[in-house]
């Protein structure tokens, strides 16, 4: 019964907002329905409307799939601080990282059912009802970890909300284990992620030792980026308050990430093109273009530039404690890790393919609107969610304070 006054109290918050949030409501709707409607044509039509092929067979979806789960990973970030280090200002915010994975791992599944084709298919991937091949596909070991790290923060996120719905103090014993659990699980996610390209001997260019941890790296950059910019939007529209140090440190973690990951980079460029074996190929198609085969040298180029750039701009104290010049920092990694997954990492894997033949893909017209029913529905759900967290932790809303309101409302009708 309690339970249920926490979901009809979390109902209330969402529905009441004021003409920006309606606004921002409507224009998710929009966006929904318009992808949808694309998505109806591919379910009607089959594959065949994206431009996926037999050589290049993974796309702009598992590129975006990709993406997410690093961003899932990202939580990770604030996690450490906030309970590994009891560093009290994050551990107030560390809710809207734990929010963000929640959202993010939901559009990490809607991309694997989007590009299975057949939607129904999905079931195979279910533990016990399903034929998953469990545990020898490497696909099944990254739903298994998935699925664990998005129950650990559902868990989560609805205990201390509905614990604080009801003015009592969260069951530490309870939490703090599971909180614990969720880094060795945020690592987990997307250390296997990167075992579905590295375990391919067959693709030179990801059969990498070195893919995991520049996965990990570039996770740590680009999910933490948009929680930056969130944190900022939120407490100018919100009674949300978060103080510039959190977001200076969660900026100056972020310079650890990117060096790491500039470190990883550069040693798998020394080994391709210092080894120079018939390997290099699927680098210099990446960074040089073979032939008359360039088209993807701009994208690969424009996403090292945006990430240097960001490093610069993040490494300087200056810049980076300085709220302009970090948010274009931020912007610059969020559309560098972006691009380098979604087309630097997928499309070279598979080009020049295994008859050298050179395919170049470019996602349609139905893949982009599908993933912008996908982003647009994740968006919504990271609004309702945080909408009640922010009423429930910042803005006083209880169960107390939702009886007082039956009771006025009562009385106003009698």
């Amino acid at each position: 019964m309690s339970f249920l006054r926490f979901i009809n109290g979390s109902f209330k918050i969402i529905v009441n907002g004021g003409r920006v949030y309606y606004s921002c409501i409507f224009f998710l709707l929009v966006l929904i329905v318009w992808g949808a409607l694309g998505y109806y044509d591919q379910l009607q039509e089959g594959l065949i409307v994206t431009n996926m092929r037999d050589s290049v067979s993974w796309g702009f979806y598992i590129g975006n799939f990709t993406f997410l789960v690093g961003v899932a990973a990202a939580a990770v970030m604030l996690v450490i601080p906030a309970y590994i280090y009891d560093w009290k200002p994050i551990k107030e915010i560390v809710i809207f990282g734990e929010i963000l994975a929640i959202c993010a791992v939901i559009m990490c599944i809607a991309f694997i059912v989007v590009d299975i084709g057949e939607p129904l298919r999905f079931w195979h991937m279910l533990p016990i009802v399903g034929t998953m091949n469990f545990p020898s596909s490497i696909l099944s070991w990254d739903f298994f970890a998935l699925f664990t790290y998005f129950i650990l923060n559902l868990v989560i996120v609805t205990h201390l909300l509905y614990k604080q719905f009801h003015k009592k103090e969260y069951n530490k014993s309870f939490i703090l284990p599971l909180v614990l659990l969720s880094i060795p699980a945020a690592i987990a996610i997307h250390t296997v992620t990167a075992f579905l390209f590295n375990a391919l001997p067959a693709r030179p260019f990801w059969n990498s030792a070195l893919l995991a941890p520049r996965f990990l790296a570039s996770a740590f950059c680009s999910g933490p980026a948009i929680l930056i910019l969130l944190f900022q939007v939120l407490r100018k529209t919100t009674k949300f308050e978060i103080k510039d140090e959190v977001i200076f440190t969660i900026a100056e973690l972020m310079v650890y990430a990117m060096f790491i990951y500039l470190f990883f980079t550069v040693s798998e460029l020394f080994k391709e093109f210092y080894s120079d074996t018939e390997h290099l190929v699927y680098w210099e198609y990446l960074l040089l273009g073979v032939e008359k085969n360039r088209e993807i040298v701009f994208y690969s180029w424009s996403s090292i530039a945006m990430g240097f750039t960001a490093f610069l701009l993040f490494l300087i104290p200056k810049t980076r404690k300085n709220l302009l010049t970090l948010n274009i920092g931020a912007v610059l990694i969020y559309f560098s890790v972006y691009m380098e997954k979604g087309i630097t990492l997928i499309i070279p894997g598979f080009t020049p393919d295994s008859l050298g033949q050179y395919l170049f893909y470019v996602p349609s017209d139905i893949e982009i609107r599908t993933a912008v029913m996908i982003f647009s529905g994740g968006a919504l759900l990271f609004t309702f969610i945080s909408k009640i967290s922010i009423a429930i932790l910042f803005e006083g809303f209880s169960i107390d304070s939702l009886q007082k309101k039956s009771v006025e409302s009562n009385t106003q009708t009698v």
